[in-house]
Parts: structure tokens; C-alpha cells; sequence
């Protein structure tokens, strides 16, 4: 029997660089994958809504994770999301990333049907069925509609395949359920300003946009709390990462941030693809601070100040 793969560390869904006219910038691409493995970031997510699968057809979608998967080259674990609203296409992504060879897929409920949890289950065991490799289930009401619930975990979480869950409904009492109730599944942080609160209740991996611009802090914050069992030190970089944490989440131009970030890191992300916009003047601006001043702050607390 294959070893049980183990969600430890901080794992990037990654952006997708893209031309002026909205074409896949491969060459940035590679450029990311390569500055988040010398980083020390854990594990690598393609087809992310990060990456704005939403903006892909099913075969970029399969043609970019292919792409990530050979740049990687084994070096860090690559997972390739698989939500989509057909099932057809869910089930099309993940038999993709078993042949590509993919370490597991990230699997979300499927957007606008607003399925029953019975109905959500069955979509997800049929995925499973026809993938057969790691699952990490991805529950985020906030963009699906729809909760990842007791009976659909319960009817989920038999399946051997099911190793992890990435947790982004933001609701603090999911963390204390699945921790509790569901240990089994390896919970994974999904709601940025939380990220404290889920390693204090046993998470040991968070997939988190920032770190396509900030992998060093958030390496440093998982080794701090996960690591070492620092969490007053813990608690001191979360605060300085927190004004990032509000921009992301609650700013509403999510990726449009994720995308400047890295661009300020030094590396080509391009536009986004219709119908997103770029940040305007004073949010690029706004986002440059906060980003100063958390590295500032942070370079601070390493050095012990």
C-alpha cells in the first residue's frame, strides 16, 4: 500500500502570467515555479481560481498543469484543481493529472447548481472513482454557495482517497468540527487570517495566494507555529502579516493583488483575463505599503527585535 500523503507546510496556487493579449506567458511561468522552490515553499497548486481557471477552457486548464508538473520535475508535490461546473469536466481534469502524474487534486463543489450535500457527495465520489489518487477537498461557501457538511463528509470521508480538506468558509467553528469529529481528513488552512487560529487547532499546511509574492514569511510563520510550537512569536508575525490578510480578503480584487504582488516580487504576472481589471494607482500603492511594511516588521522579528 502506498504511504498516505501528508499535507505539511505552505502550498502556493499559483497565479497564471499571461501576455498583453491574455495567452498563457509560459516563460513567467517557470520563472514563478522556480523562485517558490528556491523559497522553500512546500507544494505547488495549479489550476487554482487563483490561477483563474474560471477564464480557461478544460484543455489550458489540463495544458498549463502539464506545463507546471514538467517545470517541477519532482521537486515539490504539484496538486491540480479540478473544480469546474460540469462534472464531465471535473472528472476530465482529474484523470489528466493522474496521467500527467500529479500528487493528488483539489477537488471544490461545483459553482452556481447549489447541489444538495447528498447530490455534492455523489459528484465527488464519481471524480474519485474516476481519478483514483489524493484528494484534497476545497469548502468555500462564500464563492460555491454550498457547504461542505457533516453528510457529505460523512459519505466523502470514507473513501481512502480523501487525505485533506482546504477549509476557506471562514466560519472558525468548521475548524473546531473537523478537528474534532474529522481527524482523519488533514485539515489545511484556506482562510488567510485565520492561519494562526487553524495551526493552534492542528492544521500543519496552509494553501495561501500570498505566498506567490511572500513565500519567506509564510514559510516562516508555518515553521514558527507547526515547527517550533512558538505561537507568542506566531502570534507577532500574524500581526504584522494582518493588514496583507485584510487586503486580500476583504478587498475584494484578490487576484488583482496576488498578481501586483508578484509583479512588485520581481516577477511577470501580467494582465488578468476579462471580466477582471487591474488595481487602479492608490490601490497598487495601498498594496506596495503594506507589503513594505510587513517585510519591514518581520525582518525585525527574526532579528530577534
Amino acid at each position: 500500500m502506498t504511504p498516505r500523503m501528508v499535507l505539511e507546510g505552505i502550498y502556493t496556487p499559483l497565479i497564471t502570467p499571461l501576455h498583453p493579449d491574455g495567452a498563457v506567458d509560459h516563460d513567467a511561468l517557470a520563472a514563478v515555479v522556480e523562485h517558490l522552490i528556491a523559497a522553500g515553499v512546500h507544494g505547488l497548486i495549479s489550476g487554482g481560481s487563483t490561477g483563474e481557471n474560471y477564464a480557461q477552457t478544460v484543455e489550458e486548464r489540463l495544458e498549463i498543469a502539464r506545463f507546471v508538473t514538467r517545470q517541477t520535475a519532482g521537486r515539490l508535490p504539484v496538486i491540480i484543481g479540478t473544480g469546474a461546473m460540469r462534472t464531465p469536466d471535473s472528472i476530465a481534469l482529474a484523470v489528466g493529472a493522474r496521467e500527467m502524474g500529479a500528487d493528488a487534486i483539489l477537488l471544490g463543489t461545483p459553482p452556481y447548481s447549489v447541489p444538495t450535500e447528498r447530490e455534492n457527495a455523489l459528484n465527488a465520489l464519481a471524480i474519485d472513482r474516476a481519478a483514483d489518487m489524493p484528494i484534497i477537498l476545497y469548502n468555500y461557501p462564500g464563492r460555491m454557495s454550498v457547504e461542505m457538511g457533516r453528510e457529505f463528509l460523512d459519505r466523502v470521508g470514507r473513501s481512502s482517497n480523501v487525505i485533506g480538506i482546504k477549509e476557506s468558509s471562514g466560519d472558525i467553528n468548521r475548524v473546531h468540527l473537523l478537528a474534532r469529529d474529522y481527524p482523519h481528513i488533514q485539515m489545511s488552512c484556506g482562510m488567510d487570517d485565520q492561519a494562526l487560529e487553524f495551526f493552534a487547532w492542528g492544521a500543519r499546511s496552509w494553501i495561501c495566494a500570498g505566498s506567490n509574492f511572500l513565500p519567506d514569511e509564510h514559510v516562516y510563520l508555518y515553521e514558527t507555529c507547526v515547527l517550533q510550537g512558538d505561537f507568542a512569536k506566531g502570534r507577532r508575525i500574524m500581526s504584522a502579516m494582518m493588514p496583507l490578510m485584510r487586503v486580500l480578503e476583504q478587498g475584494g480584487k484578490f487576484i488583482q493583488c496576488v498578481k501586483h504582488g508578484t509583479e512588485l516580487a520581481g516577477l511577470s504576472a501580467g494582465p488578468m483575463r476579462p471580466p477582471l481589471k487591474g488595481l487602479n494607482k492608490d490601490e497598487k500603492r495601498e498594496l506596495q505599503h503594506v507589503i513594505r511594511t510587513l517585510k519591514t516588521t518581520i525582518k525585525a522579528i527574526r532579528e530577534g527585535n
